[in-house]
């Protein structure tokens, strides 16, 4: 199998688009991750089902947050997305996020073409509320029953902020190559 971080780049971040590859679907609570070293999807394991995924999730290829993993994305669209498909996105945001004294912030996309929305969405004051109250309470809560209060948000980014993250990204991935 390939790996899609030798394969795909990080997109075109100047102008707010970026390469993103799924891993968990919307509404599904199983923990999928890239694994670099083997270069397949990995269940590393299920969480309660009361924290399913609030958005699709998955990370920008070439990319390396500061806790040592590839820049996580939230995709939002109306349906789940399949686990291991790529997909050009638009950037919207970013969640700041803190796991276990780790950054690991989180960017918020759409579909790049998007024509069922008439790609309205560019910015996260175009998405609702309510939306953004539960992602804030997902990434809060999601690890209550294991380890309560390990995960802290920090707040939410507009998209300048979001390209700064994903460009810090980039040099990370880039200066361990």
């Amino acid at each position: 199998m390939a790996d899609f971080n030798q394969i795909l780049t990080p997109g075109d971040v100047e102008n707010g688009i970026v390469n993103v590859v799924v891993e968990i679907p919307q509404g599904s609570n199983h923990k999928i991750e890239w694994n670099r070293e083997l270069a397949v999807m990995q269940l590393d394991r299920v969480e309660p089902a009361i924290f399913a995924k609030p958005t699709n999730y998955g990370f920008i290829p070439q990319t390396l947050d500061e806790d040592g993993d590839e820049l996580d994305a939230l995709i939002i669209t109306d349906q789940p997305l399949t686990t291991g498909i790529f997909m050009e996105a638009k950037v919207i945001g970013v969640l700041e996020f803190v796991d276990d004294d780790e950054v690991d912030d989180k960017v918020i996309v759409v579909p790049a073409d998007d024509r069922n929305t008439g790609d309205a969405i560019n910015s996260l004051e175009d998405l609702p509320p309510q939306l953004l109250k539960q992602i804030e309470h997902h990434f809060n809560h999601y690890k209550d029953m294991k380890k309560p209060g390990s995960t802290v948000v920090k707040g939410f980014g507009d998209v300048e902020r979001a390209k700064q993250i994903i460009r810090d990204s980039i040099t990370r991935w880039n200066e361990q190559a």
